[in-house]
């Protein structure tokens, strides 16, 4: 049956986490099993997006609504053996009886073996957990796993901006830079399941600026968001503006430096994003991530800055906003669940 409504007790095992009300899932009659009073149910599965920091979970229907949105905090002080618990914990207490589960995780993941290949020092540990048969014996469900990154641009293309096109790149910017390119609807891997990583193409705006990676010169060293916040602070400005989002209201109220800061950050990015459009001429470039909430002074250089880098056949190339915002993970990595069990 579908998670308690938002504001019921979801009971000890869920008290203190946090829920977020979204469109609620109506499941189509010829999915239906029947429900311990002879009535039917509707079948679901749950999605799950495992960050740094956070961990959600959603009951998922058929044709992609997501129900009420379970929040957990990533224990990753704890090792992979806590965050696995955190995520089967999550699940649990959405009050269903998911039939599968698909996770979008942060890092690299190998989507065949279910394991997490590498990770940043965000989440120690993290490298080489089995995530797929680790989440399976705790939930005695099948799990399908894959990057969260990967998961956005699937659920964008399943029910958000990009559906129905065949080629998709999509841009999520918020604490680093990363990518997707789905080709038929099925994610690019690449060799070595790195593909996307277009947060470590080099732009002469990083030059000498170190990235996360150990290299230099990247575009996440001077587009992501806290790369913007700390640009802003080496530039003079105010010791007061604690974070991004101060950073771009500033902008957004005629702030010259604030307003140059996010420009720099976003040209380096629209050229980036505008070469890597020529080598894969996509149906349309999405763009998502915290970043992306920066208005104007952020959105009017990026589009300035991806136009003029497109070659003459691809200048009417649409460039994007998301549409599913915090639930595209969720509604991506559902559909991979979905997959499995068809």
């Amino acid at each position: 049956m579908p998670g308690p409504a938002v504001g019921a007790d979801p009971g000890p095992a869920a008290r203190g986490l946090v829920r977020t009300a979204v469109a609620p899932v109506h499941a189509p009659r010829s999915v239906l099993a029947a429900g311990g009073s002879g009535r039917p149910r509707p079948v679901l599965v749950a999605g799950v997006d495992v960050g740094g920091t956070k961990t959600s979970a959603a009951l998922v229907g058929p044709d992609g609504a997501v129900g009420p949105v379970v929040t957990v905090p990533t224990p990753v002080s704890g090792g992979p053996a806590a965050v696995l618990a955190a995520v089967a914990g999550a699940v649990r207490a959405l009050g269903g009886e998911p039939a599968a589960v698909g996770v979008g995780s942060a890092g690299v993941i190998d989507p065949v073996r279910g394991a997490v290949v590498s990770a940043t020092e965000a989440m120690p540990g993290w490298a080489g957990t089995e995530l797929r048969s680790g989440l399976e014996q705790l939930l005695g469900v099948p799990v399908a796993v894959d990057n969260d990154v990967h998961a956005h641009a699937l659920g964008e293309a399943w029910t958000g901006a990009a559906r129905g096109a065949r080629c998709v790149l999509l841009v999520a910017v918020g604490t680093g830079v990363g990518g997707s390119l789905l080709i038929e609807g099925r994610v690019h891997h690449g060799a070595r399941r790195v593909a996307g990583h277009l947060g470590h193409l080099a732009v002469p705006e990083a030059t000498g600026l170190p990235c996360t990676c150990g290299g230099t010169g990247h575009v996440e060293a001077v587009a992501a968001g806290p790369a913007l916040h700390a640009a802003y602070r080496r530039a003079g400005g105010s010791p007061d503006v604690a974070d991004l989002r101060a950073v771009a209201a500033l902008a957004a109220d005629g702030d010259a430096l604030a307003s140059a800061v996010l420009a720099t950050g976003a040209r380096a990015l629209g050229r980036a994003v505008g070469g890597l459009a020529n080598v894969l001429d996509p149906d349309l470039v999405l763009i998502g991530g915290g970043v992306s909430h920066c208005g104007p002074p952020w959105w009017e250089p990026l589009r300035a800055a991806f136009a003029a880098e497109l070659l003459p056949p691809l200048a009417e190339l649409p460039l994007t906003p998301c549409a599913l915002g915090t639930t595209a993970a969720l509604v991506g990595a559902a559909g991979l669940a979905w997959h499995g069990l068809r």
